[in-house]
């Protein structure tokens, strides 16, 4: 194999792809949860086709920490393919990777794509909660990027210190926080009006507002611009 710059890129991690597209990169096959029609789909995250990818004969696949299995780590390593592992869980560790796609594949980077817009806090910062799941409820800590990213926009978590990055948690000790908003993610689950509607009726001092939830949890060369779209939908102003 080659050294670096390399040019077959295998994804595995949505952000990853997104982050490859944009730089321009050439992605020759990705997950089929990378939103990418287009492209060849060699499975999912959790159980890609890894006699498909090898025989693609790529330069690099890219995996993530927490999006994609050891086992299949180690199977792609064990096939002779070099691999490329992130573990994102802030905004600093966002951009860096960034920078470390575009020097493997060896693509110019934007300035733009790896310098954080600052956010004018025009209002005192607010407490949130983010359910990511339902059944049981589920949020996200401090230990996540989502966390960071909301904090940058100077939103704190009501459940930020806690050790797990995605516990499990009851309304009624939610309700018990007081937060000042319920940010409802459109992924990864897909919380219907009725949900939302039990949402309210459990935190109804609360604020709910429904955001992208790839602009929360996909990071790379989104990033900057998922800063500026989430801090205008939660805007820093005095509640109505």
């Amino acid at each position: 194999m080659s050294e670096y710059p390399i040019k077959r890129v295998v994804s595995l991690v949505p952000s990853s792809t997104e982050t490859l597209l944009a730089l321009g990169a050439e992605v020759v096959a990705c997950s089929k949860f990378c939103e990418q029609p287009e492209i060849i789909h060699v499975g999912g995250t959790k159980n890609p086709d890894i006699e498909r990818i090898v025989a693609l004969e790529p330069d690099l696949v890219v995996l993530d920490r927490e999006e994609n299995r050891v086992e299949d780590h180690d199977a792609l390593v064990a096939a002779g393919v070099a691999v490329f592992v992130s573990d994102v869980t802030d905004l600093p560790g966002a951009l860096t990777v960034v920078r470390e796609l575009a020097a493997k594949t060896g693509v110019s980077i934007p300035d733009a794509a790896t310098e954080l817009p600052a956010v004018a806090e025009t209002a005192p910062r607010r407490s949130a909660f983010v359910p990511i799941w339902r059944r049981p409820w589920m949020t996200i800590s401090q230990r996540t990027y989502g966390a960071d990213l909301l904090a940058h926009i100077g939103i704190d978590l009501v459940r930020a210190a806690d050790p797990s990055p995605y516990p499990t948690v009851e309304l009624d000790e939610i309700a018990d926080a007081r937060p000042d908003l319920v940010v409802v993610p459109t992924e990864p689950y897909e919380f219907a009006a009725r949900h939302r509607a039990e949402l309210t009726q459990a935190l109804p001092e609360a604020h709910l507002v429904e955001v992208d939830g790839q602009d929360l949890f996909w990071w790379g060369s989104r990033t900057p611009g998922a800063v500026n779209r989430l801090a205008e939908a939660l805007a820093l102003r005095p509640m109505p």
